[in-house]
């Protein structure tokens, strides 16, 4: 898989239930809150990093509430806020393939690539779930950051780094 990190089986888990929730939303496209919302509920170190339980319920509560009508001024946009690079959307979409990054934002996207990075860097060869949540809120524009905010969670991004920190051991390596 080149010299990219790969997403494993927890994290291929998480896309998979990013577009299922995307399909079902209605939504043309996965987003980064659609990736916010399914890794939350596949990984407990993203969960922590939220917080504690009530953190936790508050902003599960505002992501339900996006597929009941929160988001509803989100449907037919594109998550696009230019504040990072977009990703070229493949010419071939293959569902299997996490890499694949048709049908997502081009948000979302450089966040999965984002991600990757942050693994990279490191010298991982797999992406956690708190390399996917940095990423995720990497761009204060995207719809993650916003759902967090909503949910009164400002300090993520540096307690996700911290938690990312935590696998490179100690060799300092950023993320």
């Amino acid at each position: 898989m080149d010299d990219d990190a790969a997403l494993g089986a927890e994290l291929a888990a998480v896309v998979a239930g990013a577009r299922r929730r995307a399909v079902r939303d209605g939504d043309r496209q996965t987003d980064t809150a659609h990736l916010l919302h399914s890794l939350l509920e596949h990984d407990p170190e993203a969960r922590a990093a939220v917080g504690g339980p009530p953190q936790l319920a508050r902003l599960l509560g505002y992501l339900v509430q996006r597929s009941i009508g929160y988001g509803l001024r989100w449907q037919g946009s594109v998550e696009d806020s230019g504040a990072l690079a977009v990703v070229p959307v493949a010419a071939v979409h293959d569902a299997r393939d996490p890499r694949d990054t048709a049908g997502w934002s081009p948000t979302a996207a450089a966040a999965l690539t984002d991600a990757r990075e942050r693994a990279r860097l490191r010298g991982e060869p797999r992406v956690h779930g708190v390399d996917l949540l940095a990423a995720l809120t990497a761009d204060p524009e995207s719809r993650a950051a916003e759902v967090l905010r909503r949910a009164g969670i400002r300090d993520l991004d540096t307690r996700a780094d911290a938690g990312a920190g935590e696998y490179a051991g100690d060799s300092g390596t950023p993320c």
